[in-house]
Protein backbone atom coordinates (compact mmCIF):
# COMPACT_ATOMS: atom_id res chain seq x y z
CA UNK A 1 0.00 0.00 0.00
CA UNK A 2 1.38 3.40 -0.98
CA UNK A 3 1.94 5.82 1.87
CA UNK A 4 1.15 9.55 1.95
CA UNK A 5 1.90 12.29 4.44
CA UNK A 6 -0.58 14.72 5.96
CA UNK A 7 0.79 17.91 7.46
CA UNK A 8 -1.26 20.13 9.76
CA UNK A 9 -0.41 23.09 11.95
CA UNK A 10 -1.60 22.86 15.56
CA UNK A 11 -0.84 24.67 18.77
CA UNK A 12 2.49 23.44 20.20
CA UNK A 13 0.97 22.81 23.64
CA UNK A 14 -1.91 20.84 22.09
CA UNK A 15 0.63 18.64 20.26
CA UNK A 16 2.52 17.94 23.49
CA UNK A 17 -0.71 17.00 25.26
CA UNK A 18 -1.91 14.87 22.32
CA UNK A 19 1.42 13.06 22.08
CA UNK A 20 1.29 12.43 25.83
CA UNK A 21 -2.26 11.05 25.56
CA UNK A 22 -1.23 8.75 22.71
CA UNK A 23 1.69 7.50 24.77
CA UNK A 24 -0.58 6.90 27.77
CA UNK A 25 -2.96 4.71 25.72
CA UNK A 26 -0.08 2.84 24.09
CA UNK A 27 -0.34 4.28 20.59
CA UNK A 28 1.84 6.47 18.45
CA UNK A 29 0.40 9.76 17.31
CA UNK A 30 0.43 8.43 13.76
CA UNK A 31 -1.44 5.25 14.75
CA UNK A 32 -4.16 7.21 16.55
CA UNK A 33 -4.59 9.64 13.65
CA UNK A 34 -4.79 6.68 11.25
CA UNK A 35 -7.48 5.08 13.43
CA UNK A 36 -9.44 8.36 13.37
CA UNK A 37 -9.13 8.62 9.58
CA UNK A 38 -10.25 4.99 9.07
CA UNK A 39 -13.29 5.57 11.30
CA UNK A 40 -14.27 8.73 9.38
CA UNK A 41 -13.96 6.85 6.07
CA UNK A 42 -15.88 3.82 7.35
CA UNK A 43 -18.74 5.82 8.91
CA UNK A 44 -18.72 8.72 6.43
CA UNK A 45 -19.07 11.17 9.29
CA UNK A 46 -17.04 12.85 12.01
CA UNK A 47 -17.25 10.32 14.85
CA UNK A 48 -17.99 12.88 17.55
CA UNK A 49 -20.16 15.94 18.02
CA UNK A 50 -18.84 19.35 16.99
CA UNK A 51 -20.89 22.15 18.48
CA UNK A 52 -20.83 25.68 17.20
CA UNK A 53 -19.58 28.52 19.35
CA UNK A 54 -22.58 30.81 20.01
CA UNK A 55 -20.25 33.80 19.73
CA UNK A 56 -20.05 33.25 15.96
CA UNK A 57 -23.79 33.01 15.25
CA UNK A 58 -25.07 35.11 12.38
CA UNK A 59 -27.16 37.28 14.70
CA UNK A 60 -24.19 37.99 16.95
CA UNK A 61 -21.91 38.81 14.00
CA UNK A 62 -24.62 41.11 12.56
CA UNK A 63 -24.83 42.85 15.95
CA UNK A 64 -21.06 43.44 15.95
CA UNK A 65 -21.11 44.71 12.35
CA UNK A 66 -23.85 47.20 13.24
CA UNK A 67 -21.84 48.40 16.22
CA UNK A 68 -18.69 48.78 14.12
CA UNK A 69 -20.62 50.71 11.46
CA UNK A 70 -22.02 53.03 14.15
CA UNK A 71 -18.54 53.63 15.55
CA UNK A 72 -17.19 54.31 12.06
CA UNK A 73 -20.01 56.84 11.57
CA UNK A 74 -18.91 58.67 14.72
CA UNK A 75 -21.88 57.50 16.79
CA UNK A 76 -19.80 55.86 19.51
CA UNK A 77 -19.47 57.13 23.06
CA UNK A 78 -15.86 57.07 24.34
CA UNK A 79 -15.34 55.88 27.90
CA UNK A 80 -12.55 54.63 30.10
CA UNK A 81 -11.61 50.97 29.95
CA UNK A 82 -13.52 48.99 32.53
CA UNK A 83 -11.21 46.46 34.19
CA UNK A 84 -12.54 43.13 35.42
CA UNK A 85 -11.64 42.61 39.08
CA UNK A 86 -11.16 38.83 38.87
Amino acid sequence: MAQATISARIDANDKVQFDHFCEEVGLTTSALLNAFIKKVIREQRIPFSIDSDPFYTKSNMDFFKEGIAALNDGKGIPHELIEDEK
